[in-house]
Order: structure tokens, then sequence, then C-alpha cells
């Protein structure tokens, strides 16, 4: 009896350029997403993808300064997608959904969103700063959108960027602390303090006062806002009497 001829091995099938750059990008991605940037090499991206060393260099012949610029960018395009909601709903459900977004991503790029919001390493260039930069503006503007003003005031753009500033500074402490409390919890606070912002900031700008009055108009008796109303009214009240 003839023993069976072994199946030839499957053809090498070569990948376009944009498929065989998006699965290198991936590859660095996923390395970005578990270490700093200054612990990653092309010669680790190389491994992660299957290919070869000379075959990284070709497509991003500046090395790791490419490679990390790149990730970046493929990031920061995610990131700003996180902001994007459509204008449906009470404007701080459409909030949530932002926020809910934005720490699922942190939560799954924990290292790599450290080092691209901490800075100061090897990799950081003008670009880099530049585009973590573009982030925060687009979801500032994203934000204020959603509070219906179209061209903001200087006290209400402060405030949003602000805002903006102590979701990433609480991010990077959630991290730090195990990310403990949870999501939700986080989620919903961040929401307080934004809430928060804009009552105090109302009292002191009139067209912050418009885009709260704006904001609450469109919230239900059992939202973010009423609530955060019903929690301070009596800490209001032991702060004023006597």
């Amino acid at each position: 009896m003839t023993a069976a001829t072994p199946a030839p091995p499957p053809a090498y099938r070569r990948l376009s350029v944009e498929r065989r750059r998006a699965q290198l990008l991936e590859a660095a991605l996923t390395l970005f997403a578990h270490r700093t940037p200054e612990e990653v090499t092309p010669e680790d991206v190389a491994a992660a993808a299957g290919v070869s060393r000379p075959l990284v260099y070709r497509y991003f012949p500046g090395g790791k300064q490419q490679l990390y610029e790149a990730a970046l960018r493929s990031s920061a395009d995610e990131l700003e997608r996180c902001f994007t909601e459509p204008p449906v709903g009470p404007p701080t459900d459409r909030l949530k959904r932002v926020l809910d977004r934005y720490l699922a991503f942190v939560d799954e790029h924990g290292t790599g969103f450290s080092a691209l919001l901490s800075g100061g390493g090897v990799c950081e260039t003008s670009r880099t700063t530049a585009i973590v930069d573009e982030v925060r503006r687009a979801g500032a503007d994203q934000i204020l959108l959603h509070l219906g003003a179209v061209r903001p005031g200087p006290r209400l753009r402060m405030l949003v960027r602000t805002w903006i500033a102590a979701v990433e500074s609480a991010s990077l402490t959630w991290l730090d602390e195990e990310k403990r409390p949870d999501a939700a919890e986080l989620r919903d606070w961040l929401v307080d303090n934004l809430v928060a912002l804009l009552a105090t900031t109302a009292t002191r700008d009139a067209e912050t006062a418009e885009a709260v009055a704006a904001m609450a108009a469109q919230e239900t008796v059992d939202g973010a806002v009423a609530s955060l109303a019903r929690k301070l009214a009596p800490l209001v009240r032991s702060m004023t009497s006597g």
C-alpha cells in the first residue's frame, strides 16, 4: 500500500502594503499598551508580529520613534472617538456614555495610557506633544457642543479644559490605585465634578449660566443634576444657617 503524499504547505500570501503596516502597528499598539515606550524595541514589534526586523524598518524606517508616533496617532484617534456622542437625551446621560468609553480605553491600555499622558520620556517630541494636546482640544470641543456653546467664551472654555485635565489626572490615579473605585463610580463622580464646576461658574459668568439653564431643561428629575442638587441641599443649608 502506497503511503499518502503529504499535503503541500499553504502558499505564502503576501500582504498589501496597507495590511502589513496595519499588522505591524497593531503589534506595536499591543506592546505600548503594556510597556512604556522606552521598553519597546523594533525587535519586540517584529517578534510580536511574527516578521523579520528588517521588515519593520522597511515600513517604519524611523524605528521606535516612528512606531511610537504612529501608535500614538492611532490611540489619539480612538480617544477622540470616545468623546463623540449623538446630541440625543439628557446631557449628563451623554456624558456618562462618553466617560464609559474613555475609561474602557484607559482600562485596556493602562501602561500605554500612563506613558501617553505622563510624557517626559525619550520618545516625547513636539509632534507627540501636539498629538496629545489635539485629543484634549477635541474632547473639550465635544463637551462644549453638548453644552450648547458653539462659540464659548474664555471662562466656559477654561472650565471645560480644566475638567478634561481632571479626568486625565483621575484616570492616572485610578490606574495607580488598582482601578478603585470601580469604573461606574468614578464615572459618576466625574460627572458630578463637571456639574459642580458649571454651577459655581454660572454664579460669575452669564454665558455659563445660560449653558446651565439649557442643560437643566434637558435633564430628568432622577438624573445626575437633580441627584447632585438633592445631595448638596442639606450641606448648603448647614453652611448657611446661623
